[in-house]
């Protein structure tokens, strides 16, 4: 039996949003919107119209623009996945939209699986230096140029790791916006007499792209709001 591709909008089409475009074929979806700054300003690209059919949106747009796409495409009725990081202060107001439209919406500061494996290892790490009084917690990201949250939603998700294992003293955190990279996060805990660091290094945003589509297949048919962070061993 043949299996029918999903039908997926893209909301936001720079880097992110022409990555997931060019793999959706291969991971079973059909992109039949693609929304950006030209056909979408102040949210006008989203209507019913425009979304009929479609199963799920993935937004990987702006910070500011996060928040009115989620309320107006749950209004539709549509599950959404949203990558962009920087707009977790609008939180209440989207998930107050999401539940009174019966609709599902899951979010991340990363998708990648790799991500949200080194926080549990992170979250570890913390918990065993928490009681070592001698140690001194830091943590450095760098991002390319393009990216306009500091800290990363990444790293700020770090952090929460680091506290909610109980280290309570104080972490130097560090933020580089520079060049291409995709992505580098470091944890460590310094002393007098070592260093312990663990870091973790994007090659590219294929691995994001990938847990997108992963969040994106998964969130048809929920209801409700979900971190990716927390659910991301349920995902196939």
């Amino acid at each position: 039996m043949i299996e029918v591709p999903l039908k997926l909008a893209l909301v936001g089409y720079g880097r992110m949003g022409r990555l997931i475009d060019n793999i959706a074929p291969e991971h079973g979806f059909e992109v039949v919107l693609r929304l950006d700054e030209f056909n979408n300003q102040d949210g006008e690209g989203i209507t019913e119209e425009s979304l009929a059919g479609v199963d799920v949106a993935v937004d990987f747009s702006i910070p500011e623009a996060v928040p009115d796409n989620v309320v107006r495409i749950s209004g539709l009725g549509v599950p959404q996945a949203v990558g962009t990081t920087g707009w977790l202060e609008h939180l209440p107001r989207v998930r107050g939209a999401v539940e009174a439209n019966n609709t599902a919406l899951v979010y991340g500061a990363n998708y990648s699986i790799g991500v949200n494996a080194f926080y549990r290892i992170v979250r570890e790490a913390a918990r065993t230096f928490s009681a070592q009084q001698g140690y001194d917690g830091f943590l450095y990201e760098a991002h390319h140029k393009f990216k306009k949250d500091a800290p990363s939603g990444t790293a700020l998700r770090l952090l929460d790791a680091v506290r909610g294992a109980g280290y309570d003293r104080p972490v130097d955190v560090c933020a580089q916006r520079a060049g291409y990279s995709p992505g580098v996060h470091e944890v460590g805990f310094d002393s007098e007499a070592d260093t312990i660091s663990l870091r973790h290094t994007a090659r590219s945003r294929m691995g994001f792209a990938l847990g997108a589509m992963k969040a994106a297949r998964w969130i048809v048919g929920q209801r409700g709001v979900y971190d990716f962070a927390k659910i991301w061993d349920r995902v196939k």
